[in-house]
């Protein structure tokens, strides 16, 4: 670990506790200033504001777990069918009436299911919820990564062995995803989850004139599919782990290349390649050493293609720098880096005219092009 206090860049840590926080912290932790902001009517929404915006982070969990359990118990789903009263539901899940009744108030709240005329009914978010593509595979998978945080504490200073690093054994090379019965339950789940991400992606991003798109650590083949709907004369090549390619679909035009971009060399004849969530699952030295093989894959002028949700940098974003940011650090391999940290990394590699194009979600994805110098 290196010495902090050495580097001239970082101030010590005596220093900063001297700087004390700036005037308007110092402010809101006033008492007396909290009681008269409740005596002045602008102000005094603006502070219920902020304090409703405090609890939800403080009753998160709580939201997350209640959907968790809603989605487990299938009560979603089983409105989805129609309306039905306490009862029948109760009858339905096995969950004793009182109980159920304030886990179904809790989806209420959250605005999945609504009551009225003694019967409970799917709400239009609560049909969102079931119809987008992997939210709800998302939501059954968090358990693994809410255990890991049970010690927070002990997560965060590096003490604990997440349970979450095995459910992603790829991250650890070809050897991590040996097991067919594991690849497929990972490839599964990541093929659910990429729809959203591929259509926002090809969004961002045209792809007229490529004659030919290598997708690196494609999965089966989610990306591919839908830039094949939309770009049906345009050459396709997947890589990724034998045991992860095996359950790719068959596309017009498409070469299924298997191999570990941590081990072998990337096949050459491609003038696009993606890299769709891929680097955010690995360490800067990984991403260093997969973005000097793409650099030596391409040809002079090619272009590379990254979609990823990013940091928000010196503009933290609630989305990607929580919960990206821990899910990543779960994973104990990858890290949510922000659009310019990847920028740097791709200059580092060659890669010149990066642009970086926000994405309308930063939730799903964000992206960023760059080319090789011709």
């Amino acid at each position: 670990m290196a010495d902090l206090s050495l580097d001239p860049q970082r101030p010590s840590p005596r220093l900063l506790a001297k700087r004390g926080p700036g005037w308007l912290t110092r402010v809101a932790m006033s008492p007396r200033f909290h009681a008269m902001v409740e005596r002045i009517p602008g102000l005094r929404l603006k502070s219920r504001a902020e304090g409703r915006a405090l609890f939800d982070v403080v009753s998160g969990f709580v939201q997350s777990q209640a959907l968790l359990a809603l989605v487990e118990l299938r009560v979603l789903h089983r409105l989805a069918e129609g309306a039905a009263d306490l009862p029948a539901l109760a009858q339905m899940t096995g969950v004793p009436e009182p109980r159920l009744h304030i886990l179904l108030q809790a989806g209420a709240a959250l605005k999945l299911l609504r009551q009225a005329r003694g019967a409970w009914h799917l709400t239009p978010r609560g049909g969102a919820f079931l119809t987008v593509p992997g939210l709800e595979a998302m939501v059954r998978h968090h358990d693994v990564l809410y255990r890991d945080l049970a010690d927070p504490v002990a997560f965060f200073r590096g003490q604990t062995q997440p349970e979450l690093a095995g459910f992603w054994p790829y991250v650890f090379g070809a050897g991590g995803a040996a097991d067919p019965a594991l690849a497929a339950r990972y490839s599964r789940l990541m093929a659910d989850s990429q729809a959203l991400v591929a259509a926002d992606t090809l969004r961002l991003v045209s792809l007229k004139g490529a004659a030919h798109l290598m997708d690196v650590g494609g999965g089966t083949g989610a990306f591919l599919r839908a830039v094949a709907a939309e770009y049906p004369a345009l050459r396709l090549t997947l890589f990724d782990l034998p045991a992860v390619v095996a359950g790719a679909a068959a596309l017009p035009n498409l070469t299924v290349h298997p191999g570990s971009f941590r081990d072998d060399p990337l096949p050459k004849g491609a003038d696009w390649i993606s890299l769709i969530r891929v680097l955010y699952d690995h360490a800067d030295s990984t991403v260093a050493a997969l973005l000097d093989a793409v650099f030596a894959a391409l040809p002079a002028g090619g272009h590379l293609l990254v979609s990823e949700p990013m940091s928000g940098g010196a503009r933290p974003d609630p989305a990607t720098d929580v919960y990206f940011a821990v899910y990543t650090l779960a994973m104990q391999t990858g890290r949510t880096r922000s659009a310019a940290e990847i920028a740097a990394l791709l200059r580092t590699a060659g890669f010149a005219g990066i642009r970086l194009l926000p994405g309308p979600r930063p939730y799903v994805t964000s992206a960023l092009t760059a080319q090789k110098p011709l």
